[in-house]
């Protein structure tokens, strides 16, 4: 069941966690829904403990705006319930690394000393603290471990001063119940018990006072007890409006986060694009730098040959192009065999189509020539292996010119 100001709270924990700019929480924006439904978690259990923003000061003097929740946790000791009060700060890490828990004792209570789990400072370091593992731990069993251990062992003390009036009936002394003595405590001047439980003041019922016989009672007027009503019914009429506002804002803020989500992983996507945008940019510009050498090259072959074009004459076609080394005249060698052979499967299909040849040897031409034709092809692609490692090895030669 949660507390009346739940929709106080829930209003309050949407605000804190959605501002943005300077005065912001500074937790991640991926975790902030579960820092809110970690505390209207333990806040549904748990009604004592209250959420507010507070500002934390590191032991390095830095000071930062954090939540905290604070109050009072339960526990159970020799059947008796007692509230400790402790003040629970969400640090900046949270709820990746465990929440930094303080009790957070009043004036007439004081620590216990050598408590296994709470320094003098008040640092409370329980086993839930230090083997704490995200996402699975919570405040709720925090709270709940934080009860179990204080139950084992109260950390916190009320001091009593001794009474400075006399007891007036000398046959009832004041002893300390049983519970109070614990091993290692020492006291001069006080009785150290455990704190008070809750409920401990009972008011004493007092029985109703009744007029006295034959006096008048009082009536009220019948246009103020209307008038009383009407304004009754218009505020719950107004409550009720203001309970379906703040539903209606709380799910639109739900809806916010749910939209922060999805807008999240869409960044991740485009910055991922992005980055394979700009690498295949880098790729585009080293085959440019590539292109624009090879352009040099051939522009300076131009610039050498244009003259002799003039001189030439009448060209033989098959004297016209002159290999610059025996790679080259090897790989004109093997594509010239490669297309004639090629050329000569093409007739033998059109001879085949037309009937011109019988389908056996045309069978048996075709896997002469195929033979042929592979081992043309296979040399060739060597060749222009072994040409493309003296290109590359040519060009690294050239790259000192074009060096900025």
């Amino acid at each position: 069941m949660m507390p009346p100001n739940s929709q106080y709270i829930q209003q309050f924990l949407s605000s804190v966690l959605s501002q943005r700019g300077p005065s912001s929480l500074p937790y991640s924006e991926d975790v902030k829904w579960l820092i809110r439904q970690h505390l209207l978690s333990l806040i549904e259990i748990h009604p004592s403990l209250q959420p507010k923003t507070a500002s934390f000061t590191h032991n390095d003097g830095r000071t930062v705006n954090l939540l905290q929740v604070i109050g009072t946790v339960p526990m159970v000791y020799h059947q008796v319930t007692y509230n400790i009060p402790v003040i629970i700060w969400l640090m900046e890490s949270y709820p990746r690394h465990p929440p930094l828990v303080f009790v957070n004792p009043t004036r007439d209570m004081v620590i216990k000393r050598a408590h296994p789990f709470v320094n003098p400072s008040g640092v409370v370091s329980i086993p839930y603290l230090q083997n704490w593992v995200y996402p699975s731990s919570n405040l709720v069993e925090l709270a709940r471990n934080l009860s179990h251990f204080f139950g084992r062992d109260p950390p916190l003390y009320a001091q009593v001063r001794p009474d400075s009036n006399p007891n007036p009936n000398p046959s009832q002394t004041a002893h300390p119940p049983p519970s109070t003595s614990f091993p290692g405590i020492g006291h001069v001047s006080q009785v150290i018990r455990p704190a008070i439980p809750p409920g401990g003041f009972q008011q004493q019922q007092q029985p109703a006072l009744r007029p006295p016989y034959g006096a008048a009672v009082k009536t009220e007027d019948r246009e103020e007890v209307f008038r009383r009503n009407a304004i009754d019914k218009l505020l719950g009429s107004f409550s009720e409006d203001i309970a379906r506002l703040r539903e209606a804002r709380e799910k639109d803020v739900d809806g916010l986060f749910n939209a922060q989500g999805v807008l999240k992983q869409r960044e991740e996507v485009l910055k991922l694009g992005l980055k394979e945008m700009q690498d295949e940019k880098e790729e585009l510009e080293q085959q440019l730098q590539m292109v624009l050498m090879n352009s040099d090259v051939l522009e300076g072959w131009l610039r050498e040959n244009e003259g002799k074009l003039k001189n030439l004459g009448n060209v033989d076609v098959d004297t016209a192009f002159e290999p610059c080394d025996n790679l080259s005249k090897q790989m004109l060698d093997c594509t010239a065999s490669d297309l004639a052979l090629e050329d000569v499967i093409y007739s033998l299909d059109k001879a085949i189509q037309s009937g011109a040849i019988p389908f056996d040897q045309y069978l048996r031409n075709i896997r002469l020539l195929s033979r042929e034709q592979f081992f043309h092809r296979a040399i060739a692609s060597k060749v222009r292996a072994a040409q493309m490692q003296a290109q590359v090895a040519n060009m690294a030669a050239r790259t000192s010119p074009y060096a900025l």
